[in-house]
């Protein structure tokens, strides 16, 4: 508990540092809701010329795409500074967090709060009210309990990701390339039904690069769908559960690739 209030503590200077510079603090958190709202704008576009993507209607897939933007707010907001870390092990910064009496990746997540991440939690809060309005979603408490637990466990997949990636600093150091590449294939396979892929992609998205379990599996859970799915439907509704074994691995793998650091000046 004393290392979550000093966790709780160290975001709030963090945030309070980033509002001392108030245009780009708005600016970022505008930034924000444009690049999250140019995505949506694009699926709407496209489905005014094919009318749906492999069943799925406008409403359904701005539904899957909310919540995509939901567990990436949600991942966004507590692991953003993990996107720095090759920087932090390049410019020395690392060896102090080594020294302090609190854990490096704690440290290393609190270094710094990134304003834009506000605008991706505004676009996500936004659009996910559009599309629960097109489409029709019985939200019973159970139903809402689900979805609470489906944007955490999609939060945490695509937070392993990048976990797991920024691990590869200390032994690579520069890993930006790796990076964008993550962002990249969640932003591009994450955002749409994975069944168009085909079924040998769909199945790397799912088993081996965990970015069906993100949106895809849950929403095809919450809107009655899981029988166009891949995967047996208790699979999909254990997608949260999932995404917190993806992380939990994650995790681990981060602490041990801190046993191969060797500090720049070494």
């Amino acid at each position: 508990m004393s290392d979550l209030r000093l966790t709780l503590e160290l975001y709030r200077i963090a945030i309070r540092g980033e509002r001392q510079y108030r245009l780009n603090f708005v600016l970022m958190c505008v930034l924000g809701v444009v690049y999250q709202g140019s995505g949506i704008a694009f699926v709407w576009v496209m489905l005014r010329t094919f009318d749906t993507i492999a069943g799925w209607t406008f409403g359904e897939v701005a539904f899957l795409y909310s919540l995509r933007l939901l567990a990436h707010a949600a991942w966004a907001v507590p692991f953003h500074q993990l996107e720095f870390m090759d920087g932090t092990i390049r410019e020395g910064r690392f060896d102090r967090y080594l020294v302090r009496p609190l854990s490096p990746f704690l440290q290393v997540i609190t270094t710094r709060f990134q304003m834009n991440v506000i605008g991706d939690v505004l676009a996500a809060v936004v659009m996910f009210v559009i599309a629960v309005n097109l489409v029709s979603v019985d939200f019973s408490p159970l139903h809402i309990l689900y979805l609470v637990l489906a944007v955490i466990g999609g939060a945490l997949a695509e937070g392993a990701a990048k976990v797991f990636v920024s691990s590869l600093s200390f032994r690579f150091v520069q890993t930006w390339a790796a990076s964008r590449l993550a962002d990249n294939v969640y932003l591009m396979f994450g955002s749409y039904p994975t069944s168009i892929f085909g079924p040998t992609l769909a199945w790397g998205l799912t088993w081996v690069v965990p970015v069906a379990v993100v949106a895809y599996l849950p929403s095809s859970v919450l809107l009655g769908r899981t029988g166009d799915l891949h995967v047996p439907g208790a699979v999909a509704i254990a997608a949260p559960l999932i995404g917190l074994l993806w992380f939990t691995v994650a995790y681990r793998w981060w602490h041990r690739q801190v046993r191969g650091y060797q500090s720049v000046g070494a």
